[in-house]
């Protein structure tokens, strides 16, 4: 496990296209929540203009077993064959040193995984689109993918949709201003830290 016991993490996995980006990338723009966004590790090939380090870590295939074997990540999966994703132990005692809250925009089986492996110190928060309806039009403006692509993301993101038991908040992102204040708050409430019993 990461060495901090008292550092702070924050969790949110959702379907694709149900706004979960759109919402971190709000709450990391405002500076009183003292957040940091924790970097993946990856064995895919770099894309466009991501940068080692700032988008991903990217690893070779053995660089990334290597890190496994050694128990230098919290948690990984193999998201599709030979495409390796996981955190590393290092990144979040990087971002926990700072003194911040570290925040994790993952698929829905990271997001369980993590919250299984950092216990009370993590916020694990489900971001759901408020129908399949919603999320097919949503899916379907963004003009990004083939139809046949769409109806795969729909069927996964039903499977996804009932996987939110295992995360300790839901959130419907129906209006999105609205959606991020209530994780603001969520995020403020799980950070405060107190002396009460």
């Amino acid at each position: 496990m990461p060495s901090n016991p008292t550092g702070k993490a924050v969790i949110f996995s959702a379907p694709s296209g149900a706004g979960k980006t759109t919402i971190v990338r709000r709450l990391l723009e405002d500076a009183t929540l003292n957040l940091a966004f924790s970097v993946s590790a990856t064995t895919r090939s770099p894309r466009g203009k991501e940068v080692h380090g700032h988008d991903y870590y990217f690893l070779s295939l053995d660089a990334f077993k290597a890190r496994i074997a050694a128990e230098d990540l919290v948690e990984w999966e193999e998201v599709y064959p030979g495409k390796l994703y996981g955190t590393l132990k290092s990144e979040l005692n990087r971002l926990w040193d700072k003194g911040k809250t570290v925040v994790f925009d993952v698929d829905v089986v990271g997001g369980a995984n993590l919250r299984k492996k950092l216990g009370d110190q993590a916020l694990a928060i489900f971001i759901q689109p408020p129908s399949l309806d919603v999320l097919r039009d949503r899916l379907e403006r963004r003009g990004t993918e083939t139809q046949d692509r769409v109806e795969e993301r729909l069927a996964k993101a039903e499977w996804e949709m009932r996987q939110h038991e295992k995360f300790d908040r839901v959130l419907v992102n129906d209006v999105l201003d609205e959606a991020c204040q209530t994780a603001k708050g969520w995020v403020r409430n799980h950070t405060v830290q107190t002396d009460q019993p």
